[in-house]
């Protein structure tokens, strides 16, 4: 199977969440189910049944986060030399070639892109338009609403 691509801060956020998942939520779910037993007639008991289902999705969202960290390649970008090229985990400063309007956007792995933190995934149309590009080199994004192109002002590594 092919290895994604993450950063480091992707993979202690991953981990970081499934220790929580494992060490605080997983116990708090054993005694909730411990004490929906202790009600009695396990069949219409609807505490037990809710605990369970909490168990269930509790254990495959450990599963789904032990299953990224195994496939993830953690990639450190402080120490990439890309020769000022844009590469993963580069973060770029664009300004929009018809608003002017400037924004910032961190290159990231799939499972950790979040637009609210200017965080666009790899696979995203802006960062293949992105890749490979240098500053004051202009990258044409095919968007849903046509082309739009944007002026790389500053590429950083961190």
């Amino acid at each position: 199977m092919k290895k994604a691509p993450m950063t480091i801060r992707g993979a202690e956020a991953l981990r970081g969440e499934l220790q929580e998942l494992k060490t605080v939520l997983r116990p708090q779910i054993t005694a909730a189910i411990a004490t929906a037993r202790e009600h009695g007639d396990l069949k219409e008991n609807a505490e037990y049944h809710a605990a369970r289902e909490q168990q269930s999705f509790n254990e495959g969202r450990i599963a789904e986060i032990e299953h990224k960290l195994a496939m993830a390649e953690v990639i450190d970008i402080t120490k990439l030399n890309a020769n000022g090229r844009i590469v993963f985990g580069a973060t770029v400063d664009l300004a929009d070639e018809d608003t002017e309007e400037e924004v910032t956007y961190q290159i990231v792995g799939e499972d950790e892109a979040d637009i609210k933190l200017n965080r666009i995934s790899i696979a995203s149309p802006i960062a293949r338009a992105l890749i490979g590009k240098e500053e004051g080199d202009v990258a044409v994004v095919q968007a849903p609403s046509g082309s739009k192109e944007f002026e790389i002002l500053e590429i950083r590594y961190v």
